[in-house]
């Protein structure tokens, strides 16, 4: 069976991705199995770069193929803001939760029809030497509501509401459940575009 490495230490992110990647068969690896550390800085100015790094030095480390991903929220009403930045979002103090808050803070007074926003992932896969195989970006529409619902998924999913939900915005990411998500999701429509590629490249 074929494996392919996955350049992150997020375990909520590590489950979509092993979920979405299940049915090509293929043996996961996984930065914990390298007995050294990984912790990218992510420094570039753009998810694409961030994605390349992490996918390079861990097909460097790992003497494999190597798939990462960067993602992140972007808010037309903050001028993009989180961006890169989303997953560190008002400094190292908060959690998910904080961040969250944070920029519903930020969006406090700004107009439903002004709450536009998408979420944006960047997928790399890597050989070793820095030899990019493949690059994808896909994005997700969507709106954003004033206060927090549901218990599903992770990072700012909870106040994002994607645009083919938005004449119900009380639903979320958080509360549509993984399989709605996943077929909505800027990292499930990567990963189904990646799809098309990764067999031959593992071949």
């Amino acid at each position: 069976m074929p494996e392919l490495w996955i350049g992150t230490n997020n375990k909520k992110k590590l489950a979509e991705l092993t979920r979405l990647l299940e049915p090509l068969e293929i043996a996961l690896r996984t930065p914990s199995e390298l007995g050294q550390p990984f912790d990218p800085i992510e420094d570039q100015p753009d998810f694409a770069g961030n994605a390349r790094k992490k996918a390079s030095l861990l097909a460097t480390l790992s003497g494999g193929i190597a798939l990462a991903d960067d993602s992140g929220l972007c808010v037309d009403a903050l001028d993009g803001r989180p961006g890169v930045l989303s997953a560190r979002y008002g400094g190292p103090g908060l959690d998910d939760r904080g961040r969250m808050m944070r920029l519903l803070e930020e969006l406090e007074g700004v107009p439903d029809d002004q709450r536009t926003a998408r979420f944006v992932c960047s997928l790399c896969i890597a050989a070793p030497n820095d030899q990019v195989l493949a690059a994808m970006e896909q994005a997700c529409e969507g709106m954003l509501r004033r206060e927090p619902t549901g218990a599903e998924g992770f990072g700012y999913d909870p106040i994002f509401v994607p645009v083919e939900h938005a004449d119900d915005p009380t639903q979320s990411f958080a509360t549509l459940g993984p399989e709605i998500k996943d077929r909505l999701s800027h990292r499930g429509k990567a990963l189904r575009e990646l799809t098309e590629h990764l067999p031959k490249l593992l071949a």
